[in-house]
């Protein structure tokens, strides 16, 4: 069935359908070895071969949108030489078969949500700093942080040569008055294993850590290792993502 090869290209997890058009417009994208660069060129997924950028577009690869709960004790990549358990492991055994690759990371003794998907613009986009998606986590420390040292967290500090982005750090209600209390923290920015390294920053260890939000995705009806796929909806509001959204 011939198709518009901006609505393939799409279809094929590659890029959105505003990408696509851009790469058509730039001559990157190629029908049966022909440059194509009108936006109203079709093509027969299942007979033309199409290629953007070089690389073939894979047929029939449905674009596919986890939320997962990571639970601690899990890596947060597709394998690991040491035999642990995978994120994409955890997925193989709840049936999920079609290939994904982790939005982001969070780190072995962490908890909390991940992204999965095999749509490569969508992760490149939410990667990225300009992106500034917001972060949410909910820790706890070894004990009770000062307050001066808490605003200069949320100023920002150095780390690895750079200035940490403006952060939110708020006392979780009752658990923040324990002798390892909570706190909850907002991040624009996921730089290595940076939410520890910061509080270290101030002698403070982090003895539990887990991520409750990704931008506008919660945590809510997801226990550890449970997962669900995106809506529509959602994946549209992720791909119109701006900082001020």
């Amino acid at each position: 069935m011939q198709e518009r090869l901006q609505k393939i290209i799409a279809a094929a997890g590659i890029a959105s359908r505003r990408k696509a058009e851009e790469l058509i417009r730039q001559g990157l994208v190629s029908v049966n070895g022909s440059i194509v660069t009108e936006l109203g060129a079709k093509a027969d997924a299942t007979k033309d071969h199409i290629r953007v950028a070089g690389k073939p577009v894979r047929r029939g690869i449905k674009p596919l949108y986890i939320l997962l709960n990571k639970p601690a004790g899990c890596i947060s990549t597709v394998n690991d030489p040491q035999g642990r358990p995978t994120v994409i492991s955890l997925l193989r055994a709840r049936g999920v078969t079609q290939r994904v690759y982790p939005v982001g990371r969070l780190d072995y003794a962490s908890s909390g949500l991940i992204l999965l998907t095999n749509d490569g613009a969508l992760a490149n986009f939410l990667m990225s700093k300009a992106s500034a998606v917001p972060r949410t986590y909910h820790i706890k420390l070894a004990g009770r942080p000062e307050a001066d040292k808490l605003k200069k967290l949320e100023s920002g500090i150095a780390l690895d040569g750079r200035r940490t982005a403006p952060a939110v750090i708020r006392p979780l209600g009752e658990l923040s008055q324990r002798d390892k209390p909570w706190f909850e923290i907002r991040l624009v920015e996921g730089r290595y294993h940076q939410v520890r390294r910061m509080f270290e920053r101030i002698g403070l260890r982090v003895l539990k850590l887990k991520r409750v939000r990704i931008a506008f995705l919660d945590d809510r009806g997801l226990g550890p290792g449970q997962f669900r796929h995106l809506t529509a909806a959602e994946v549209s509001r992720l791909r119109k993502w701006s900082p001020q959204t």
